[in-house]
């Protein structure tokens, strides 16, 4: 699909300098683009790539002023370049109707208008779908589990008994919810499980990426709040509540019991343990333990983390060590030689 430079600038709301009759006809990556693309940068530690992309012209933030190329200044050039796709690249791929004959669906089932279900969907006794929400092959419904509307379910999610899910959640492939929470007492040294009796709820707008597992409560439920994105490979124990439009990237793992604020972000391979708090608006670093409760607006690293000013100062006197052990050395050796000399 053909789009001018103005006609792309009137689509994300920005402001053209160089040819506003610049035609593009593709979208793709600065590194990636050829002629005719359109790519974008956001992050201003790439800006130098723009001389040296074959791209036709770029989304840029309206603080680059100028470029090798005919550019489009926005306010957020990820969020214009995303709106775009769309437009240049759509997507070929045909959604999902009707009701596939091999899917299997129990008695009581309450399924909403325009609820599409793939081969060998699985859906137990007094589950409730809402309309336009989109089951792909071999997912798995729990018994009396809702379902919102307009929610896209990958193949092989596995969605267990009484789980409570909102609008507009995309859940990938291979992803559990509702899991039996890891909970034993050990009685002369045999481990005897506890029952997990509790639920899972997932509110509006979450998406969860593949294979994850979100595990039931104990009792009460484990909550995933509104606008939360969780990525691949993410463990969530039983009785976790994560808040609003927090970021939880792969392979982190959360210990039962313990709550992630709002617009918190953990990054990769960081983790929690159980029965702790990490306020509003912080960020943990990759990598990170989290071992106490960490405050609002904070940022840590480390392990055990700690406040990213310090974890910094300790890394680097861990780097200087191998150093730190030769002085010493010679320091030792040069008092030896002392001691040797009085004798």
């Amino acid at each position: 699909m053909k789009r001018t430079l103005k006609e792309i600038a009137r689509l994300v709301d920005g402001e053209i300098v160089g040819d506003a009759n610049t035609v593009v006809t593709g979208i793709c990556g600065i590194k990636e683009a050829k002629e005719g693309d359109l790519t974008f940068v956001a992050n201003s530690r790439y800006l130098s790539l723009m001389n040296h992309t074959k791209a036709s012209a770029i989304i840029t933030s309206r603080d680059v002023k100028n470029a090798p190329k005919p550019i489009v200044r926005t306010e957020n050039p990820s969020i214009a370049f995303a709106k775009m796709v769309s437009f240049l690249a759509p997507n070929e791929v045909k959604r999902p109707r009707g009701i596939h004959p091999t899917a299997v669906i129990g008695e009581k089932v309450k399924l909403g208008r325009g609820v599409a279900i793939q081969p060998y969907v699985v859906i137990e006794d007094n589950v409730e779908i809402k309309e336009n929400t989109i089951l792909y092959t071999g997912a798995y419904v729990g018994h009396h589990t809702k379902i919102g509307k307009n929610c896209v379910i990958y193949p092989y999610v596995i969605i267990r008994e009484r789980i409570v899910i909102g609008d507009r959640v995309t859940i990938h492939g291979g992803t559990v919810i509702g899991s039996d929470g890891f909970g034993f007492s050990t009685v002369k040294g045999v481990h005897q499980r506890i029952p997990q009796i509790g639920h899972v709820v997932i509110e509006d707008d979450v998406e969860i990426g593949a294979n994850v597992t979100i595990d039931r409560a104990r009792f009460d439920k484990t909550i995933i709040k509104k606008g939360t994105k969780i990525d691949n490979l993410v463990q969530i124990a039983h009785n976790v509540i994560i808040g609003e439009h927090s970021i939880i990237v792969a392979q982190s793992g959360i210990s039962g019991s313990t709550t992630i604020g709002n617009n918190v972000t953990l990054a990769g391979q960081s983790g929690v343990i159980g029965h702790v708090s990490v306020g509003d608006n912080t960020v943990v670093a990759g990598k990170a333990g989290v071992t106490k409760s960490v405050p609002p607006n904070s940022c840590v690293s480390g392990f055990p983390a700690k406040p990213h000013a310090i974890a910094k100062r300790i890394n680097a006197c861990v780097q200087n060590l191998p150093e730190l052990y030769k002085k010493v050395r010679a320091l030792e050796e040069e008092i030896e030689r002392l001691n040797s000399n009085k004798k």
